[in-house]
């Protein structure tokens, strides 16, 4: 117990240590979902962000096959994440081979990348909601109470953070700095695809590359992603 409140705090210390002045939204959001599946008990973890035009856009994963049933959800514009963006509230699929007909989409892409389980958490700070934390799980068991609220409380620690630099000190920022971190999400992808082709790796492998070379290197994941599509970069294995 007093190790995992160990982790927990140094967890928190490490979000905070991402919210600088110039902090990268995305990076905060990949740290997230990599502390949600290093502390609590699930297999993979995602954020998706409200884009400019008010939709739902995938911003960080830990694992591709939470990447493709986060993108059937927004997709079929139905599924636990959707519910929880639209109500502010947290909603649990203690078994997702008996989620409603509507969320059928969901339901068949969860089960074929072997979840069972899926609690998706609301980014949400009074009454404004900029997306939702999804953790999924292969085991059979529905998270714990106690294991919801450590989410809950990581995913409100981004929140704030990003609410409180950014929108509530200047207006216009929380705008441009959430669709600047959804646009960089689409060069990362398109960056994943170039390395796990030059190194012959996997999607996911190409992605811990990429990550541990930023991190490395002290640059964001954006711009590491953006010199290797423009083939400015070429990453060594």
């Amino acid at each position: 117990m007093i190790q995992r409140e160990t982790e927990m705090l140094q967890t928190f210390a490490r979000l905070a240590d991402t919210l600088v002045d110039d902090f990268d939204v995305l990076d905060l959001m990949q740290t997230l979902v990599e502390a949600c599946t290093d502390l609590l008990p699930v297999t993979a973890a995602g954020i998706l962000l409200v884009a400019d035009d008010g939709r739902l856009e995938l911003a960080a994963s830990t694992s591709e096959a939470n990447r493709i049933v986060e993108s059937m959800q927004l997709s079929a514009e139905a599924g636990p994440c959707i519910e929880s963006f639209s109500t502010g509230r947290i909603v649990s699929v203690p078994s997702i081979a008996e989620v409603p007909v509507a969320w059928s989409a969901f339901r068949d892409s969860a089960l074929a990348q072997g979840f069972t389980t899926a609690h998706a958490i609301p980014m949400r700070l009074r009454q404004t909601t900029i997306g939702t934390l999804n953790l999924m799980n292969v085991a059979s068991e529905p998270l714990g109470p106690e294991a919801i609220m450590a989410g809950k409380a990581l995913a409100d620690v981004a929140t704030i953070g990003i609410l409180q630099e950014r929108a509530l000190r200047e207006s216009g920022a929380l705008s441009a700095q959430l669709q600047t971190a959804l646009d960089s999400r689409v060069v990362i992808e398109q960056a994943k695809g170039v390395v796990a082709q030059t190194h012959d790796v996997t999607i996911e492998r190409a992605f811990e590359i990429i990550r541990s070379y930023a991190r490395q290197h002290r640059s964001s994941l954006g711009d590491v992603a953006r010199a290797v599509v423009e083939r400015r970069l070429a990453i060594p294995r």
